[in-house]
């Protein structure tokens, strides 16, 4: 249950990370009400699985999620560039978040 909330956190890490850029500095209400929302229950998803999981591999994971996550809501809506650099690296980081929950 601790891996699928800390998943689940992650995505909600995107989330607000998302959120926060478009909220052009807390000035749009929308994303700012998201942004909000998103990290307190990030926040409370971590937590929660870092009861049962090691906090650096509860951290990496949900960092690393977290920013795959961004990066390709940003690549999807061409606010950022796709390259196959960039894709290679971003499956780099997706090998080494299922390495540590192997490993664990």
């Amino acid at each position: 249950m601790s891996w699928l909330v800390l998943v689940l956190s992650g995505v909600l890490e995107a989330v607000w990370a998302t959120a926060l850029g478009r909220s052009e500095g807390f000035s749009r209400l929308g994303p700012s009400v998201v942004f909000g929302l998103a990290l307190v229950l990030s926040m409370v998803g971590l937590a929660y699985a870092m009861r049962e999981l090691p906090v650096g591999t509860a951290y990496a994971v949900w960092v690393g999620i977290g920013a795959v996550l961004t990066v390709v809501i940003a690549m999807v809506s061409e606010e950022e560039p796709v390259s196959a650099v960039r894709l290679l690296l971003l499956a780099g980081i997706v090998g080494c978040v299922i390495g540590l929950k192997v490993l664990h």
